[in-house]
């Protein structure tokens, strides 16, 4: 319990709760466990919907800025008499550089998504075994009742 309690992150919250559910069961145990569980996988998640949102908006902005840049190519085509390529050139710049942002922006918050979405599920498996463990421990110890 001390251990739990000097040690920070949520594998050792959802010990702690587990050891001070012990004496009453290893089902008191094991549903302590899953409700801390759930609440130290919230916390370590509440920044993810950010990062996933913004990873797929900016392809979606980088796109739009590409249909409105070809509207405008096609705009100074229309209003042209004669099309060479500096009357399309403006426009064509303006889908590029919108897209080539989407994209800059998207790839590493997708790229950071992933890594994040990774490592958390790697938390959670170490929370899972080591409360396997808790609770195997306690029943062989006859902790609980």
């Amino acid at each position: 319990m001390k251990v739990c309690e000097r040690t920070r992150g949520p594998i050792a919250a959802v010990l702690h709760s587990g050891l001070l559910r012990a004496g009453r069961g290893p089902e008191a145990v094991k549903e302590a466990i899953e409700t801390a569980g759930s609440i130290e996988t919230s916390f370590l998640e509440r920044g993810l919907v950010a990062i996933a949102t913004v990873s797929q908006v900016a392809p979606l902005l980088g796109f739009l800025g590409t249909v409105s840049g070809m509207i405008s190519a096609f705009a100074a085509i229309a209003a042209a008499e004669q099309v060479s390529a500096k009357v399309v050139a403006s426009g064509i710049q303006e889908a590029l550089i919108t897209t080539a942002a989407g994209l800059i922006i998207a790839i590493p918050a997708s790229l950071g998504h992933s890594f994040f979405v990774s490592r958390i599920d790697r938390f959670v498996l170490e929370m899972e075994e080591a409360s396997a463990e808790l609770v195997n421990e306690l029943i062989e110890l006859g902790v609980t009742k």
